[in-house]
């Protein structure tokens, strides 16, 4: 009489037996035949290795792991050491006071402009890679002596000398300023104004908007509204503007009036 049978599944392996037979069937063949000593019929049980034709083998099982195509959310970036989250009241306006009357500036310009920036998240991080306050590019970070963009009393200082910078590069022309600010002295220069930028043109707006509120009942530095009535062809670059490139690579644009 022959039978097949897995051993695995009969839980019938021995103890000398390796673990790799339970993934291999078997053939188990069991033959009758007369003891010639005794007389006597005997049953013997011999095992084959030789797989069964036709006989479906179940794999082994491995417990599944999921694994997320989603990256994992990013941490959460704790503000540098040497600020302190919750900066004391009137923090800010005193460190703005300070600042303007040491780079002879409205003190509203400032506040507009960080209002504008950043609403004043001293934390903030643009989708281009500005920082703090006044939304600073490492690169006018670094060039406004800015170490840690996060501390806003560098940060304001950084963003500060960089507006003034602006002021006298283009003779006072608050529009032609905030829009370098915005844009970059590139854009300026290469439209020979105000480029013609949605982003740029509501900045301007908005930075405006506030300095109106801010300083009510005062007059304005200048109407930076009336950067939008220049039309998107604008007039050649001016000429008392001239690209620098420096011995490093880097370029600067002075004025030559």
């Amino acid at each position: 009489m022959v039978f097949s049978a897995a051993l695995a599944a009969a839980g019938l392996r021995g103890a000398d037996t390796p673990p790799e037979a339970d993934a291999q069937p078997v053939r188990m063949i069991s033959v009758v035949r007369t003891d010639q000593r005794t007389g006597k019929l005997v049953r013997s049980v011999m095992v084959s290795s030789k797989p069964v034709a036709g006989q479906q083998v179940s794999g082994t099982a491995v417990p599944a792991r999921v694994i997320s195509a989603a990256p994992p959310p990013a941490e959460p970036v704790p503000p540098p050491a040497a600020v302190s989250p919750a900066l004391p009241a009137g923090a800010i306006d005193r460190l703005v006071a300070q600042v303007a009357a040491r780079e002879s500036l409205p003190p509203q310009l400032i506040h507009s402009v960080i209002q504008v920036e950043s609403n004043y998240d001293p934390y903030a991080v643009s989708p281009k890679g500005a920082l703090g306050l006044m939304q600073l590019i490492p690169a006018t970070a670094r060039r406004f002596g800015v170490t840690n963009a996060f501390n806003p009393a560098d940060n304001i200082q950084g963003g500060a000398k960089y507006l003034r910078y602006l002021l006298e590069l283009y003779n006072g022309d608050y529009p032609l300023a905030l829009a370098a600010y915005n844009a970059g002295e590139g854009a300026v220069a290469r439209y020979g104004g105000v480029p013609p930028y949605a982003e740029t043109r509501e900045y301007l707006v908005r930075v405006g908007k506030q300095l109106e509120k801010s300083m009510a009942g005062q007059a304005p530095p200048k109407p930076v509204e009336a950067a939008q009535t220049q039309p998107a062809d604008v007039a050649p670059v001016r000429s008392h503007i001239e690209e620098v490139i420096q011995p490093d690579g880097r370029v600067r644009y002075v004025s030559t009036r």
